[in-house]
């Protein structure tokens, strides 16, 4: 086989090393982590996809899928990248409260179908990510304390097998297939659609309030005593911000499935600290639920890790409240628990996450000193937090250098492993962070 085969066995573009879009193709959506890759195939349907599987499975090459980018670790020497952002396609089934995207469909997407409707799909704060990829490695929510992970109110998977042959994967259809899908990552199989669940928002009340950095302490006691009680509807995000040439700021990110009142009474504390910059909570749309935290929705260069606390004593207040951000720009402590933390039958292998908060931080990467020294600020933070850092990582939140291991039970890490060698022995795909790695 040879790469003109590639290109006759696709109706969709193809490009190689040395055309002329081929280095823009090729790029991730973290322009830091490089991605070199032996060929981008642009995937017109879903027979592009099975094209492609049953390609490398003849020519010995291993496939990866991205729909944008979003999640890439950079272990993708020489293999095909498989984009798969032209599948797309929203129907939502608004008495079944169900909807079918395709592999390329964005969050945005989905919730300006569903949300004139009075549902929401279990998204998270970007609206420029798709929904296979995210869910795909759990999916984290907004309502995620409320209905878990966005995998869990999947309810069937179209894939491409690692021989090429299309199917539909459902709890009965392929119970071990199924369960690992949702959450184990694109080891597995290669989505061109789901089907999931979709969940009651007749009202959403949320948005962001900031505070001039001397006040981070008084707004984290605040975001201590919210949590400490906070319903399953409501979930509430810190934030201290130190972005160039710019004073410190804090900020408190919310979103409540429920009344405007009901939202405001829970987060009365905060109405109590002064010096306020800015207040944009209040009644919200489901399709601007990404304006909350407003992040980014073009390509960057940028580093991110994640961890996972057991608690948020005054350990960690001195932590996170005492060391410099700089050069991070953003340090953000997520409020989790809820239905994430539940043993759920039938669940997949993302949870259940026990620990109550989630550590998010962030720093550009312009220069590989800068990515270093971002990096390192990020250690110091984890070394300060000490035995609060459970270990754990949520997979749907690995950053590059991290293994898919660190992600899962070792239970459900040998099932994920003995899974893919048995559907996949030759290694015909391979996802962002391998089960296998």
């Amino acid at each position: 086989m040879t790469n003109t085969d590639l290109r006759a066995a696709v109706r969709g573009r193809v490009l190689l090393p040395g055309d002329d879009a081929f280095e823009q193709a090729a790029k991730p959506w973290n322009l830091s982590v490089p991605q070199p890759v032996a060929a981008v195939v642009e995937a017109a349907d879903a027979a592009d996809v099975a094209a492609v599987a049953r390609y490398a499975a003849r020519t010995g090459l291993t496939v990866t899928a991205q729909p944008g980018g979003h999640g890439a670790s950079g272990d993708t020497d020489g293999v095909i990248l498989l984009r798969t952002g032209r599948l797309g396609g929203v129907e939502v089934r608004r008495e079944e409260r169900v909807a079918r995207v395709g592999a390329g469909v964005k969050w945005g997407e989905v919730l300006a179908e569903a949300g004139p409707l009075g549902l929401t799909g279990l998204a998270g704060s970007s609206p420029v990510v798709s929904v296979t990829g995210y869910t795909l490695g759990g999916g984290l929510s907004w309502f995620g304390r409320r209905y878990g992970f966005a995998a869990d109110s999947v309810r069937s998977f179209d894939v491409v097998g690692a021989d090429g042959e299309p199917a539909t994967v459902t709890a009965s259809s392929d119970p071990d297939l199924f369960w690992a899908l949702r959450g184990g990552g694109g080891d597995f199989a290669l989505v061109t659609a789901i089907e999931f669940d979709l969940h009651p928002a007749p009202a959403l009340y949320g948005g962001r309030m900031i505070w001039p950095g001397h006040r981070t302490r008084e707004v984290f006691e605040a975001f201590r005593e919210i949590t400490a009680e906070a319903p399953d509807e409501l979930s509430v995000w810190f934030n201290r911000f130190q972005f160039p040439q710019a004073p410190p700021m804090v900020a408190v990110d919310a979103a409540f499935l429920g009344a405007e009142g009901d939202g405001r009474a829970l987060l009365a504390r905060l109405d109590r600290i002064g010096d306020v910059i800015a207040d944009k909570r209040g009644p919200l749309p489901v399709a601007n639920l990404g304006g909350i935290t407003d992040e980014p929705t073009d390509p960057a260069p940028g580093r991110s890790r994640a961890e996972l606390l057991t608690g948020l004593d005054d350990t960690a207040a001195k932590a996170l409240l005492d060391t410099p951000l700089e050069p991070v720009l953003a340090v953000q402590v997520r409020h989790v628990g809820g239905a994430l933390a539940a043993a759920r039958p039938g669940a997949g292998p993302s949870g259940p996450m026990t620990e109550p908060y989630l550590l998010y931080l962030i720093g550009l990467a312009l220069s590989p000193e800068l990515s270093a020294a971002v990096g390192a600020r990020q250690q110091r933070f984890a070394d300060d937090l000490g035995a609060l850092v459970s270990g754990r990582k949520p997979f749907t939140m690995l950053g590059p250098g991290e293994r898919a291991a660190a992600a899962f039970a070792e239970r459900d890490l040998a099932r994920l492993r003995e899974l893919k060698r048995a559907r996949d022995p030759r290694g015909v795909l391979r996802a962002n962070f391998p089960v296998l790695a």
